[in-house]
């Protein structure tokens, strides 16, 4: 075996043996009742927004509904990440969130806005502070492309995985 050849092997030997590195991140949350909780609120959520525009916010801000209970809202964007719709977080609607990281430096709002954009719906992970806590902690968020009375946006919602 040649040197070129059983370094390829190697790197192939370490792909498969060693844990996955930050860079090779998984691309969705693992397999859970919550993950898949999640993605149903927001897909239905998506199908109000659909029929109803900004309309279906009003319902959205309904603290003790389906939409907003404990650590679970919804969130929207448009695609020039203006924040539409954060019940939890009021003071951030009306406010632009685009080039804004998260303590690891990973541009969180512009990755959801990109996978709205390019895949139509997804999975990002990052670092968020929940709310009554000090120390950020690890958060999925699955986000879907809809269409806002005619503009384009995206909802969403998360959950922390700690």
């Amino acid at each position: 075996m040649n040197g070129k050849a059983l370094f390829t092997g190697i790197v192939l030997l370490a792909g498969f043996f060693c844990p996955a590195l930050p860079a090779f991140s998984q691309s969705s949350p693992p397999t859970s009742d919550t993950a898949k909780q999640t993605k149903a609120l927001v897909d239905k959520a998506a199908a109000l927004i659909a029929s109803k525009g900004k309309a279906a916010f009003s319902e959205f801000r309904i603290k003790g509904s389906e939409w907003f209970h404990g650590d679970t809202y919804l969130f929207a964007y448009d695609l020039n990440a203006n924040v539409l719709l954060n019940p939890a977080f009021p003071a951030r609607e009306g406010t632009n969130v685009h080039g804004q990281k998260d303590t690891n430096g990973k541009l969180f709002h512009d990755a959801m806005i990109q996978t709205a954009e390019t895949t139509g719906s997804g999975w990002v992970d990052y670092m968020f502070l929940r709310p009554g806590q000090t120390e950020p902690s690890h958060k999925w968020t699955y986000v879907k492309a809809v269409k806002i009375d005619g503009v384009p946006g995206l909802v969403g919602s998360g959950f922390y995985s700690e």
